[in-house]
């Protein structure tokens, strides 16, 4: 489906760190960038961005790639996907064939589930600005909500004709299927007679987005009052939209968040597009449901600190501030705001520029803990039980803190406010969380990407299936399938000659002679092949590929359509091994270099055949024993391992000859 040409015009042009980066906040450390991993709970940076070898990975949980990889795992999309997502970013034109209608079948439900959410999007716009219903009542709703026409094109808004069936019939009129109609919850069905009913008809309508822009669900907002009749309709659970793991607005926000080391969080979808249109862009919502887990490791990506923003409602401010625990668990910096008594974010917003917004924020903004400890301490008054029960509470969310230095910090402050001895607290909060580590480890339930390497056919693995595509130029990349495996002792010194492959299987090692055919020479010599699948195929393709003049091994490789070998060279250009420093590319270096690269090569091309010697030799003394009985069959392996043990004795001097590099392996 894309050319050679064009992909490789992509790799060249994706640069890892601007691409990951729209997905994390990451700080430079040395010559490469650091960040937390979006791929696990991860707690202190652990991922790392390498702009010299255009790669990532996690050191944690061992994630990681290329930028086509990073952004397959991290959308969860096809590899044709990525490669189009990336060049849509780099302004690269990416010419297809027109699928077939077999092709077209084979696409996988996801796939089709995304095609309609954004169909529907669009659907929604075009509804908003060129009916005459949407411009006589869906626009003069976002009109009095002072949305100019740049904002709503901005967040993508729109409207739903009260018509029950309007979107229906257009989809049908389009050729998308019910199936998908029904799984996005674009429509329903009803029971009494199985006719189909869009599901937003006469609302406005907020798309949500995930972090790379796709739309994924809506939300859509009544107009009007109607009996029984909620005011705010949303989109169901699907295979592609998981609320706990969407945050509205951070699609916009994420590049202000990470400039302003800080997120504003507010409730509602008119809050967030209120606030941005006034100039402060950094700001999501929750879109009115409790925060959780995923939500928060989102946005702790771009920024550990958050402001959470509150109207003048005392009865809501408390039932809200139960769930921000979660917040300091994830050693999230929480500061809380209260709005001027009959203000919210939306109508504060529009009456005041980002300069004022930010000074009144400035000005305001509270500790979390500190403005939890004296709400509920002039609740409790002079009333001692309920002081008590105060106590337990602030220490309850003291207590699941993680940072032991900030933990003690809140305590002295939660000591002042509350007038209680400093050495109470402590003793408090040790029993809590003596009595939560007991608990049984339960983490919330979380949705987490699709290892890459996970077999196909894994219970847990919810990626979609890609169907194989026919005679198209570049294939779906092959899942790795991970097969029992007999153990193979002679797979470390197979990795450490596929490590010169792979990071330099290019280079002329002797005149005339590449790195991945003086390496295959040698083997074949002695009638030798690496019996790890994988690696023999490295080898093979290498080989094959050193005819080419444009050859670069680790470029090749990196951008390889087969998943397990992408990976494997993510590992090889990412572990310890002993040539780490050989790539250097300064002139003066570049004699030692080949010295040390050739004699590193021969060394561990001689380890690995000494190392098969000895596996055969093992393998005679068993058959020695297993024949003792047949005189003859153990003088012909007597024989042989005299032969053997006279190659060992040759192997055992040209290593000892040799200089052993004081590298560990």
């Amino acid at each position: 489906m894309i050319d050679k040409y064009t992909i490789n015009r992509i790799f060249d042009a994706a640069q890892i760190v601007d691409v990951v980066s729209d997905f994390i906040s990451l700080k430079k450390r040395g010559v490469n960038y650091v960040g937390l991993c979006p791929f696990h709970a991860d707690k202190s940076p652990s991922f790392y961005v390498s702009p010299s070898k255009n790669i990532c990975k996690c050191f944690a949980c061992g994630e990681g790639g290329t930028s086509v990889q990073f952004i397959m795992k991290h959308e969860q999309v096809t590899y044709v996907e990525a490669l189009k997502y990336l060049a849509k970013k780099y302004g690269i034109e990416v010419k297809e064939r027109e699928l077939t209608d077999a092709e077209k079948q084979l696409n996988s439900d996801r796939e089709s589930m995304m095609i309609v959410s954004s169909w529907a999007q669009k659907f929604f716009a075009s509804r908003l600005f060129e009916h005459i219903e949407g411009r006589t009542v869906g626009l003069p709703y976002f009109a009095e909500r002072g949305f100019t026409t740049k904002t709503i094109k901005k967040f993508q808004l729109g409207y739903s004709l009260e018509n029950r069936q309007d979107l229906y019939r257009s989809a049908m009129e389009h050729g998308f299927k019910e199936e998908f109609l029904l799984s996005t919850g674009l429509v329903y069905k009803r029971e009494n007679d199985n006719s189909f009913v869009d599901r937003f008809h006469g609302r406005v309508i907020f798309p949500i987005h995930t972090l790379s822009g796709k739309v994924v669900a809506f939300g859509g907002r009544i107009l009007g009052k109607k009996e029984n009749v909620g005011k705010y309709v949303n989109s169901p659970e699907s295979e592609i939209y998981h609320k706990s793991d969407e945050v509205y607005g951070l699609y916009f926000a994420k590049q202000a968040i990470q400039k302003a080391d800080k997120c504003y969080l507010v409730e509602g979808y008119t809050d967030v597009i209120s606030m941005s249109q006034s100039g402060v862009e950094n700001v999501v919502s929750s879109s009115g449901t409790s925060l959780t887990i995923g939500q928060i490791r989102l946005i702790r990506r771009f920024t550990s600190n958050i402001t959470v923003i509150y109207d003048g409602d005392a009865a809501g401010i408390k039932a809200a501030i139960r769930g921000i625990d979660m917040l300091l668990k994830e050693s999230m910096n929480v500061k809380i705001v209260l709005l001027p008594e009959g203000e919210d974010p939306d109508s504060f917003a529009r009456s005041h520029n980002s300069f004022d917004f930010t000074l009144y924020v400035n000005e305001h903004e509270v500790d979390f803990i500190r403005f939890k400890a004296d709400l509920m301490m002039k609740e409790a008054k002079n009333d001692p039980i309920k002081k008590i029960a105060v106590i337990k509470d602030m220490m309850e969310s003291v207590a699941i803190i993680p940072d032991n230095i900030v933990r003690s910090v809140y305590i002295k402050e939660c000591s002042q406010i509350m007038d209680e001895r400093e050495q109470i607290l402590i003793e408090e909060v040790r029993k809590i969380r003596e009595r939560n580590a007991r608990k049984p480890q339960s983490s919330p339930t979380e949705r987490s990407l699709p290892e890459i390497t996970k077999p196909a056919d894994s219970p847990d693995n919810n990626a979609s299936k890609e169907p194989a595509e026919a005679e198209v130029v570049v294939k779906t990349p092959v899942e790795p399938i991970i097969a029992p495996q007999k153990h193979n002792p002679l797979k470390k010194f197979e990795s450490l000659l596929v490590c010169y492959i792979i990071r330099f299987g290019e280079r002329e090692l002797f005149p005339g002679i590449r790195v991945a055919e003086y390496i295959n020479n040698e083997l074949i010599v002695d009638g030798i092949g690496f019996r790890t699948p994988i690696y023999q195929q490295v080898l093979d393709e290498a080989v094959g590929q050193c005819s080419d003049r444009d050859f670069i091994a680790h470029t090749y490789f990196l951008a390889h359509e087969d998943l397990s070998i992408s990976k494997l060279a993510v590992d090889m250009m990412t572990g310890r091994y002993p040539v780490g420093e050989v790539g250097i590319d300064a002139e003066d270096k570049q004699d030692k270099e080949q010295e040390l690269l050739a004699k590193v090569i021969i060394h561990d091309i001689y380890v690995l055949k000494n190392a098969y010697v000895k596996q055969k030799i093992d393998n005679i003394n068993k058959q020695i024993k297993e024949f003792q009985a047949d005189e003859k069959k153990v003088m012909e392996l007597l024989k042989q391992r005299i032969e053997l043990d006279r190659l060992k004795c040759v192997l055992a001097k040209v290593l000892g000859e040799r200089i052993v590099l004081g590298i560990s392996r």
